[in-house]
């Protein structure tokens, strides 16, 4: 019985610390001789010779490969679904990172915390400090998405001669050639005073022509274009998106055919003739910029029926920039997405002849467009949308915060009912959570990676936190937030909540498809060099991954069902502390997360990528130990502050719980009820035993956004708040300061009051006879008054003159009630 022990033990051991086969080897010949010699048991000669042979097959290569691994090396490639083109572009696009290491079921807590802090430069900072602050103070947003429907000429203006529209672009270039951390810091910024800027500013940055310049273009593209682009000279739009080809942009049914035309080169005025070329059509819708664009960037699909460029008729997809003057594009069009004002239309063009020198990189990169915007795509994915999602996050808990302390009912802030707590925890911690997540993957960014798995993460939950934060901030304003005029701040936002949903790859899409079936490959550690040696047919390769494989497997069967026995009490953490928990918790789940991904390719094998539903929980796995690790990384950034220990608490239990939910779903859901159960038992022994975070962190959570603290400053750090007083957020912190400062004289007054002490009625006049009985001092009197005249600019609402429409700006003016 006890060498029974010892063997199980001995097992337990060598799979939780991953040992390779010559370890176990030895591990267990040793335990067989000391069953004869220690023991005194009688090992028959045919348990040596079993053992011997299996020992020879484990760890003589040939003769593994002829007796397992070559007949499982014949099955796999029968049964490893084909992949398309742009299935394998997509999947080699960017790079793994972080992701990868949570993927491995034995995160590096070191690595994730040796990380380089993301820090702004002095030149960075003073534009942010400087031309974004100036642009900020001219946005006017209730005057642009209610009157003109655009940014006013000398916005853009602005935009053009500060080289917002340059901040990628390298200085030889004349760009500004930011950081990826200070693009999304200034996008942000714009972000939390105005939508349609933020919008025009980020788009050329993030999607347009520029990046796919700069990594492909020619020299002679690169040194006409992007000092243009830079200087705001021209302006970029980049088309993809079709009618019949959103989600599935690899459909696009627009396409260019190569022949031979003439053409006037608009930039020149020279006219050419008889030259090689493509003749386009093609019909595009929701472009951003296309409007005002004076660069069209196109991607069609190239064909070449009469071999002209050599023997391949189908070239593939093709990317392009055509000056918007050339004859035969057409633009100017506009759509309104969700109500915003920022340039977003159509452009569509028949048989427009344009020269192969138009072709982004040359014709030597006809072909290539769709790798190039995968690649590109998960740079601009981790930056734009993710950032506005921050913005938007940003703003609610400034705003809500402030007025649920200042706004209140039976006597009582409306951010004391726990109601409007339980609304306002969620705020401030799913904007922890947003900001902690796009900072890391920027990050990686800013040191050379381009994650494009930890991109789709960012984008889909990101702007789903965005779309919740906003929800509860309009749900504590209630009729505050309802009326749209020039004192909400709120509404615009809330309507094009479905514009981020939307672009950049459907957010049903991108969990249920994207982010796992990209991450199953690529973050994996055995995956995709087992399917790249089957489709070299590399039967080496393939031995060493799938012998890999299987002791990752079996390690992690072992690992998850210590770590569940013991709540994984006993697993290292790089912090002490009330955090320590979370570090051996997400130790715990990185490891069941990758025994549940290999037993769900193992049953389900290709079928798995069409069963969505549990594509998109594992997604969720993945996203939630990302999010949980990213808000462990901020808060050993930001200090590790004591009074930001609520809002982490808040984070990464809510993400923790949302994890195991996921698993939860998942095995609930598994085809094979059997292994379900099994992997149950093994990741689950005692049920499922964590909670999301508790009402008492909650409201820590809501008080700390109702205070003037520190920790309401580092999660509203980045946002333009106006120093005017009549501006709606400018109001607000000094409505709440005057609030928090004469609390006690307004206590003071409503026990008066309610003791019947008082002859008169209104407040006003009661405030007027405790001066006149000197029950409170003239600067009391004057503090209440500022108060009160505060406190009533922040409630109230914008009403119009029904004939003009036009504010009726003599509100102010009113009785103080």
């Amino acid at each position: 019985m006890t060498s029974a022990v010892i063997l199980v033990l001995l097992m337990g051991a060598l799979a939780y610390l991953r040992a390779p086969v010559i370890a176990w080897t030895i591990a267990i010949a040793g335990w067989i001789a000391s069953l004869q010699f220690a023991w005194g048991c009688q090992v028959p000669v045919a348990v040596w010779a079993v053992f011997g042979v299996i020992a020879a097959v484990l760890n003589l290569t040939p003769l593994r490969r002829a007796v397992f691994t070559g007949p499982v090396f014949t099955i796999f490639k029968k049964i490893t679904p084909a992949m398309s083109q742009t299935e394998q572009e997509a999947i080699n696009a960017g790079t793994v990172w972080w992701d990868r290491d949570l993927f491995s079921g034995k995160p590096d807590w070191n690595r994730l915390l040796s990380f380089p802090d993301p820090k702004l430069t002095a030149e960075e900072q003073a534009f942010i400090d400087g031309p974004t602050e100036a642009l900020c103070k001219m946005i006017d947003d209730w005057k642009i998405t209610h009157e003109l429907k655009d940014l006013p000429p000398e916005v853009w203006q602005f935009i053009k001669d500060q080289g917002f529209l340059g901040m990628i672009v390298k200085k030889k270039y004349g760009g500004l050639e930011f950081s990826n951390y200070a693009h999304a810091k200034v996008v942000t910024k714009i972000a939390t005073r105005g939508g349609t800027a933020a919008v025009s500013v980020m788009v050329p940055n993030s999607l347009g022509p520029g990046e796919l310049l700069q990594h492909y273009g020619t020299e002679a593209q690169k040194d006409y274009y992007l000092p243009r682009l830079a200087k705001g000279v021209d302006v970029p739009c980049f088309a993809l998106t079709s009618p019949y080809a959103g989600s599935d942009a690899g459909a696009i049914p627009d396409f260019g055919v190569v022949c031979r035309g003439s053409y006037t080169d608009p930039r020149s005025g020279q006219h050419h003739e008889n030259v090689l070329g493509i003749r386009v059509s093609w019909e595009k819708r929701w472009i951003t910029l296309a409007p005002v664009a004076t660069v069209l960037g196109l991607a069609f699909k190239m064909y070449d029926p009469d071999h002209l460029l050599g023997d391949k008729e189908d070239i593939g997809i093709t990317c392009a920039l055509v000056p918007t003057e050339h004859e035969g594009v057409c633009i100017g069009r506009r759509h309104f997405p969700g109500g915003a004002a920022f340039m977003n239309g159509p452009t569509w063009g028949k048989d427009v002849f344009i020269p192969l020198e138009w072709i982004i990189g040359g014709r030597e990169f006809a072909g290539q467009g769709w790798r190039m915007l995968v690649e590109c795509l998960s740079v601009g994915r981790c930056i734009s949308l993710p950032a506005m999602s921050v913005a938007s996050g940003k703003v609610a808990s400034y705003t809500t915060g402030a007025y649920a302390r200042i706004r209140d009912q039976f006597g009582l802030s409306i951010g004391k009912f726990e109601g409007v707590d339980e609304a306002m925890a969620r705020i401030g911690g799913f904007t922890y959570q947003m900001e902690a997540s796009q900072d890391l993957a920027l990050t990686g960014l800013d040191i050379g990676e381009k994650p494009s798995v930890l991109s789709a993460v960012l984008k889909y939950h990101n702007t789903e936190r965005m779309r919740k934060t906003l929800n509860d901030a309009m749900d504590v304003h209630g009729g505050k937030a309802v009326v749209l005029g020039p004192r909400n701040y709120l509404a615009r936002a809330y309507q094009a909540i479905p514009i981020a949903i939307t672009v950049e790859g459907a957010n049903i899409l991108t969990r249920s498809m994207i982010i796992y079936g990209q991450g199953a490959i690529r973050c994996h550690p055995f995956v995709l060099r087992e399917m790249k040696a089957a489709m070299a047919n590399d039967g080496v390769e393939f031995d060493k991954a799938i012998t890999g494989h299987i002791n990752f497997v079996i390690s992690n069967v072992f690992r998850s069902l210590w770590m569940g026995l013991t709540g994984a009490k006993f697993v290292g953490s790089p912090k002490g502390g009330e955090v320590a928990a979370y570090y051996k918790q997400l130790t715990r789940f990185s490891s069941a997360f990758a025994l549940l991904s290999d037993m769900a390719m193992f049953s389900l094998g290709g079928s798995l990528k069409f069963r969505e539903k549990l594509s998109a929980r594992l997604g969720d796995m993945l996203s939630n130990l990302y999010i949980a690790s990213a808000c462990l990384k901020r808060f050993e950034r930001d200090g590790a502050q004591k009074e930001d220990l609520p809002v982490l608490k808040w984070a990464v239990e809510t993400a923790l719980y949302d994890l195991q939910q996921a698993m939860d779903g998942f095995l609930a859901n598994l085809p094979s009820r059997m292994l379900a159960a099994v992997l149950r038992k093994v990741i689950f022994p005692w049920g499922l035993t964590l909670k999301p975070a508790s009402d008492r962190t909650g409201t820590q959570v809501a008080r700390s956004l109702m205070e003037l603290g520190p920790t309401r400053a580092r999660l509203t750090k980045g946002m333009f708040v106006s120093a005017d007083e009549t501006d709606p957020v400018g109001v607000l912190e000094p409505a709440l300061k005057a609030m928090l400062e004469t609390e006690p004289v307004e206590q003071k007054l409503r026990k008066l009051g309610r003791d019947g002490k008082f002859k008169t009625i209104t407040a006003r006049e009661r405030l007027a006879e405790a001066l006149a009985g000197g029950i409170i001092t003239q600067q009391e009197f004057d503090a209440v008054t500022r108060a009160r005249k505060l406190k009533r600019d922040v409630i109230m609402v914008d009403d119009f003159d029904m004939k003009m429409e036009h504010h009726d700006a003599q509100l102010l003016q009113r009785l103080i009630f």
